[in-house]
């Protein structure tokens, strides 16, 4: 129908590493979320904003479902699950170059439930690192897994079909005004996104072992005196363990400078200004599996 104008709130879910982070970058234009190659990198449901002339697309970010070993694990499942109850679509992530499992079955199960009031759409996703037929055999084995409202294969890279994928997920979406101003690309306080983008620049090539215990909070943010193009961040790396504090140091604190760095780069680039970024690497012990602990982190 000419002129009508839709919005609403889709989001993405699959296994860990599925590329959900990614692709929900590519579709928003912009860097709202943070990737990495280990799992369990997604920790908040960071909504990314897409405007268009005819909707508005609000893209919830989820962590990976799985099966919990820890109660950061299962925190992490019941933002899944409280997502999925409050959106109006969900894309269901399964990688092109990637075996289905039984994490894939496990989180199928749980859909189907859902997919009788909100429907799912099927996404196969990393497609420029296979080959056709690959991706072929990879979308009739998501059909076997369940049934699915919509069935495409993109790419977040090279941006294979994400302008259909966007289409597709507006097509589920009722029709309503705006729900952000112009420009808006997420409703996440700006620490929030600093401390996600210190936590991406630390996982950046530790040890497999590591990713889960890391945590980051800011803990000062404020304009240098006397200069109104600078900001001072304090922010603090939580790990569990005093091993795991001399891993993310390096050598003479050579590998917590790389950190620094990077990380104030893209800081730099969110806020569009100058950054000085102070962090200091805390020892907080099982955080993971501590109740206090987890909620001054923000769990």
């Amino acid at each position: 129908m000419p002129g009508m104008h839709r919005s609403g709130f889709a989001c993405f879910v699959g296994r860990p590493n599925a590329g959900k982070s990614t692709l929900t970058n590519e579709l928003v234009g912009s860097k709202v979320a943070i990737t990495s190659d280990k799992p369990q990198t997604t920790r908040h449901a960071i909504r990314g904003i897409v405007h268009r002339p005819d909707a508005q697309l609000i893209i919830v970010d989820t962590p990976g479902l799985h099966r919990p070993r820890t109660l950061l694990g299962k925190r992490l499942n019941e933002v899944v699950l409280e997502t999925w109850s409050e959106v109006d679509v969900i894309g269901f992530c399964v990688a092109a170059d990637a075996k289905l499992g039984p994490g894939d079955r496990f989180i199928a199960e749980q859909l189907r439930g859902v997919a009788k009031r909100t429907p799912v759409l099927g996404v196969v996703t990393k497609t420029d690192l296979v080959d056709k037929p690959v991706v072929a055999e990879q979308l009739l084995r998501m059909q076997e897994l369940m049934e699915f409202a919509e069935l495409v294969p993109v790419s977040a890279v090279d941006g294979f079909q994400t302008g259909v994928l966007a289409d597709l997920l507006v097509g589920q979406l009722p029709e309503g005004p705006q729900l952000y101003p112009d420009g808006e690309l997420t409703d996440e306080p700006e620490q929030t996104l600093i401390a996600e983008l210190v936590r991406e620049a630390a996982l950046d090539g530790v040890r497999d072992e590591l990713p889960h215990s890391i945590a980051v909070t800011v803990e000062e943010m404020l304009p240098r005196e006397g200069r109104d193009d600078m900001l001072d961040i304090y922010a603090s790396v939580h790990v569990e363990r005093q091993s795991q504090k001399a891993i993310v140091l390096g050598k003479g604190g050579s590998r917590m400078r790389e950190v620094g760095q990077k990380a104030r780069r893209q800081i730099e680039t969110l806020l569009g200004s100058k950054v000085y970024l102070d962090l200091h690497v805390r020892v907080t012990k099982e955080w993971q599996r501590d109740p206090k602990q987890l909620r001054k982190l923000g769990f």
